[in-house]
This record gives C-alpha cells, sequence and structure tokens, in this order.
C-alpha cells in the first residue's frame, strides 16, 4: 500500500485539489471558465486516441462534438426524453456515424484521410445551419434542460442546477473517461494502435488488422467527444451551429499537440491551461491567434510533445544533475 501511495502521490493530490477547487473559487465566471475547461478535457482526451495514439489526423472532431451536442438538445428539449437516456444514445450516434464514415475514409492515409475529415466537419456545419425544422438552422436551439436529477434512495434527488454540482458532473465524466483511456492505452489492444501511428507497413507485415485498428480508435474517440458534446448541451442550454466549426476542432488540436500528445495527462493539461490563459490575455484579443499560432509552431518544432514533453525532459536533467552531484 505504502509503495503504491508513494508511486502515486502526485495523482492523489491532483485529485484532491480537483475535489477542492470549486470550494476555493467562489466566483461563478471563473468557476463555469474552469468547468468548461474540464469538459473540453474529455473532447481532447477522445482526439488524442485516434491522433497521438494511432496516428490518425481527423479534422473532423468538431462535428462529431456537434453530433453529441445536437443529439441531447433534440432529445431533451424537442423530444422531452430524459438526459440519462438521451446522453449514451447521442454518444451511440456520434460513434456511430464515426463507423460509417470511417470504413471508407480510414482505406485513406496521410492527407487524404485528413481532408476527408474535414470535408465531413464542414458538411456537419452546414446541415446544422440549414436543417431548420430540426436543428433550428443558424439560430441554433435555445432553453435545453439541465441534467435531469438522479434519485438516490434514503437521500433524496441528487440535482445538476448549480454551478458546484455541474462541475462534479464534469468531473465524474473526465475521471471516466480518463479510466477508460488508460485502461485501452495500457492495454494490447493500445500497443497495436502505437504500433499503427509508427509504421502501418510493418504492423500490418506482423498481422495486424491496421483498418480494423484504426477504425476501432475513430469509433470510440467520436463516442467520447460526443458525449462531451451532450453534456456541453445540456450545461449551456443553448447551441447553434459554430459547435461544429473548424474553430472547435482546432481548439481541441491545440489542446492536445500543446498540452503533450500520446500521453494521457497533457490533453487535460492543455485544455485547463490554454482557456484559463486566455482570459487572462483578453485584452490581446485581436493577437491571441497569433500568439497561440507562435507558441505551437515552437511547440512542434522544439518539444514535439508539448508541456509534458518538456516537463519530463527538465525532471530527467534534474535527476542526473542530482546523480553527477
Amino acid at each position: 500500500m505504502m509503495k503504491w501511495l508513494k508511486a502515486n502521490w502526485f495523482y492523489l493530490v491532483v485529485l484532491v485539489l480537483a475535489l477542492v477547487l470549486p470550494l476555493v473559487i467562489t466566483n461563478r465566471y471563473y468557476s463555469q471558465v474552469i468547468t468548461m475547461s474540464l469538459l473540453f478535457a474529455i473532447g481532447a482526451l477522445s482526439l488524442n486516441l485516434i491522433l497521438g495514439f494511432t496516428g490518425q489526423a481527423s479534422l473532423a472532431h468538431g462535428g462529431f462534438f456537434a453530433i453529441g451536442a445536437y443529439g441531447v438538445a433534440i432529445l431533451t428539449y424537442t423530444l422531452g426524453w430524459n438526459f440519462w437516456i438521451a446522453l449514451p444514445v447521442s454518444a451511440l450516434l456520434s460513434g456511430f456515424i464515426g463507423l460509417l464514415v470511417g470504413m471508407p475514409a480510414l482505406r485513406t492515409r496521410g492527407a487524404y484521410f485528413a481532408i476527408v475529415t474535414l470535408c465531413l466537419s464542414e458538411i456537419i456545419y452546414l446541415v446544422a445551419g440549414n436543417w431548420m425544422e430540426l436543428t433550428g438552422g443558424h439560430n441554433g436551439i435555445v432553453g435545453i434542460p439541465t441534467p435531469s436529477p438522479i434519485s438516490l434512495p434514503g437521500l433524496g434527488q441528487l440535482k445538476f442546477d448549480s454551478q458546484i454540482s455541474q462541475y462534479y458532473l464534469v468531473l465524474f465524466f473526465l475521471l471516466f473517461t480518463l479510466f477508460i483511456m488508460h485502461r485501452l492505452t495500457k492495454s494490447l489492444r493500445g500497443m497495436t494502435f502505437l504500433a499503427t501511428a509508427i509504421n502501418e507497413d510493418l504492423s500490418e507485415a506482423v498481422g495486424i488488422n491496421i483498418f480494423r485498428t484504426k477504425l476501432l480508435s475513430f469509433v470510440v474517440s467520436n463516442f467520447f467527444v460526443g458525449l462531451a458534446g451532450g453534456i456541453y448541451a445540456s450545461l449551456i442550454g443553448s447551441i447553434s451551429p459554430s459547435v461544429a466549426s473548424v474553430g472547435m476542432t482546432f481548439n481541441f488540436l491545440m489542446y492536445v499537440l500543446l498540452g503533450g500528445i500520446t500521453t494521457l495527462a497533457g490533453p487535460i493539461i492543455g485544455a485547463f491551461l490554454i482557456p484559463v490563459l486566455l482570459e487572462y490575455l483578453q485584452f490581446l484579443q485581436d493577437y491571441q491567434m497569433i500568439l497561440f499560432g507562435l507558441l505551437l509552431i515552437v511547440v512542434i518544432i522544439y518539444f514535439p510533445s508539448g508541456f509534458m514533453g518538456l516537463y519530463k525532459s527538465l525532471s530527467e536533467k534534474i535527476k542526473k544533475s542530482k546523480v553527477g552531484a
């Protein structure tokens, strides 16, 4: 037990800080920013699975986020479904559409797959903006109900109408996503993901079905980003076609690349730090994208593993200096 605590003390400290954070930060605006950051971390983790661990540059992540968001909005607001039924159905819908799209798209490689998914993202955006009867067009859907209360025997109802309760709801789903991603990437199947990302031809030569491997990664990735989109729609209360924009996909890419690709902590760090940093750079609003573009270039050239890669390299240098001393 002591050995386990010694090996995982850092993660336990982070978990404790995450649990007490909403009790410390009482400002409603900052609390909302942090909650949304944790929500986007779910989407960033899912993109990291297909981009980092499987090596496929999907540019439709914002589109699948929108599928989950519109799914929950239509099922709960228009059809009156319970949130806890609408959420998994919407996430499964996102994964199913990913399956249908992935079967032809993943037979292409490299830039061709990126172009196909970029076109898909634009199609989803156009459908969301023009199918007035279903999506409300560019006016979107307003009045989406918050997550339905959960009845606990002997304890009453657990409601999600306050910022603190919504924060813990998002934290729960983030931890759930992190758990699944950890189990998946550390498994034998996860090794086939990495092998496919490193060298597809060699992986195929040793017996790995690379098409099936990429398809599984793509479907799981789209399921979880659809899950994030569904929670987003319910918490925000309204959505518009902007959730399917290329800008949303770019944000997820930025979180993953800056935080640290092929790591589990990196996308979470990127999704947490970058939105918070953007809030402090409001006075540079006209130049924010230029600054982040330059930062992205520097990170890709000098720190391909992002913030986590920088942290690991600094840690190794400190250890070597201590050993040398």
